[in-house]
């Protein structure tokens, strides 16, 4: 199956850059650019000393910086290292409400060989904005992100 637009843009915007930051700055820069009625994207990243999730590059309003492992879509995304696709986020029992105007949400975890790195985090200000088509795409995109991962 071919690779989506997207992760075809991702691969050839990452392709011979290393360092983390630069790569997550414009992976999210892309997302947040090129898909419709959605009003955050970025990284959460696994803090090993601290055994929490810590926001990394993003596009979109401030966020929660620290966010607990198995707390809101994120943590529990994390901790049970399944996406979690949210139709209403205010149906979420735990949901951290970092902007009020987010109603659904799309959490990818982003995991390497056994190591956890984090998770990838979009927010819609749209209820059930998220498809499987959307998941499916967003996955791959996950994984071409992974591929240029430096660890």
């Amino acid at each position: 199956m071919a690779k989506s637009l997207l992760s075809q843009q991702l691969d050839a915007l990452l392709t011979a850059e290393n360092n983390l930051i630069a790569n997550l700055s414009n992976a999210s820069a892309l997302l947040f650019e090129s898909l419709h009625d959605i009003n955050w994207a970025g990284f959460y990243l696994y803090d090993e000393s601290k055994k929490e999730l810590v926001l990394g590059p993003f596009q979109g309003k401030v966020a929660c910086m620290h966010i607990e492992i198995g707390k809101g879509v994120c943590g529990m995304a994390f901790s049970s290292q399944k996406v979690q696709r949210v139709r209403n986020v205010h149906d979420f029992p735990g949901h951290i409400a970092c902007d009020a105007a987010s109603m659904s949400e799309l959490v990818i975890p982003l995991t390497k060989g056994e190591r956890k790195l984090g998770v990838l985090d979009i927010d819609s200000p749209s209820v059930a904005r998220f498809t499987r088509e959307d998941e499916l795409v967003i996955q791959e995109f996950a994984e071409v992100l992974l591929k240029h991962f430096p660890i």
